[in-house]
């Protein structure tokens, strides 16, 4: 369902209103789940009157690698996206925290179950958004019955359409049980991620997350955060398999990601972690997360894109006769 206060689209090369934005139900990537996806936020920041973008360059390149496991050569560049999407927000006018998705997928009306030889296309849209989740300093998880999808099954690295149905039956499962997200299990019984979110447990003032190799998303929150663990706050920070029992006598838990942002774990099933509330590692990182991505920091600010500075515009080109131009 449509956002109301979405208004526009990327759409064939340019910028459209939303109902213009329409795919046929013959095409490739609706009947395989053959595209390939991102998910940025922007935010607003009241006191420079400014939108700032969180790493864009960082989440388009690893769309556009995303895109080429799908064997899709777009004919776009990280910052020419960057670019698009700060136009695009330019053209909502947001002054608000938001969300944005640009998706990439084939686009031929045809029924061949190939990835070579099949025309893609880009589009993007955006939302206000604010919680993904309703107990960000709280949340209360559960294991899933279902485990990730493997690298030689569809690369996990790369958030690939398709893939997520593996997601949705994951989060549904515990959902309708009563709990807030689900960790998922890897094909060797370790942690991998959450359903939609990179996973990080605290212990002895350790913080310790699954490798790339154990299937998880090459998450830009979490390479963030591995960053400001290790040269902000002082905490070391270790890459390693993490045993489902090892989560249980965790000090602290916390999920991370474009969504979910920082979200503090602090019941599993039937078990508090810790003393049954946020720890303190994952609230000073939560503290200091929102003052870089607000644009609070000057130390990091070389991460952010100011939506309304005027260094992204992109030719009026983009826009058919109905849409206005924001130069």
């Amino acid at each position: 369902m449509t956002a109301p206060s979405t208004r526009y689209a990327f759409f064939d090369n340019r910028i459209v209103p939303i109902e213009d934005a329409r795919v046929s139900v013959m095409t490739h990537a609706f009947n395989y789940g053959t595209g390939v996806f991102a998910g940025l936020r922007g935010y607003w920041n009241a006191d420079e009157e400014q939108l700032f973008i969180f790493r864009p360059l960082d989440h388009f390149r690893r769309f556009l690698q995303s895109a080429r496991l799908l064997r899709m050569e777009l004919p776009y560049t990280a910052p020419e996206l960057t670019a698009i999407v700060s136009e695009l927000l330019r053209t909502e006018g947001y002054r608000e925290n938001c969300y944005i998705r640009p998706l990439a997928y084939l686009s031929s009306h045809t029924i061949t179950l190939k990835l070579n030889d099949i025309a893609s296309a880009v589009t993007i849209f955006s939302m206000p958004f604010g919680q993904y989740i309703a107990n960000e300093e709280g949340a209360h998880v559960a294991f899933s019955a279902w485990r990730r999808v493997d690298d030689n099954a569809i690369p996990a690295r790369g958030k690939i359409v398709g893939a997520y149905v593996n997601s949705a039956m994951s989060s549904t499962d515990v959902r309708l049980a009563g709990y807030d997200e689900a960790i998922v299990l890897n094909e060797d019984g370790h942690v991998s991620e959450m359903s939609s979110a990179n996973f990080f447990i605290v212990r002895d003032g350790v913080a310790i997350t699954p490798p790339v190799q154990s299937n998880v998303l090459e998450g830009i929150v979490r390479r963030s955060l591995i960053q400001l663990l290790r040269d902000e706050l002082g905490v070391e920070v270790v890459e390693r398999n993490i045993d489902r029992s090892e989560v249980y006598i965790a000090d602290e838990c916390f999920m991370c990601g474009t969504g979910v942002q920082i979200s503090a774990i602090t019941r599993i099933e039937h078990r508090a972690i810790g003393g049954g509330t946020m720890g303190d590692i994952t609230r000073r990182l939560r503290t200091l997360f929102f003052e870089v991505v607000s644009g609070k920091s000057e130390r990091y600010r070389s991460w952010l894109v100011p939506v309304y500075a005027g260094a992204w515009k992109v030719p009026a080109a983009l826009h058919d006769g109905s849409v206005p131009h924001t130069d």
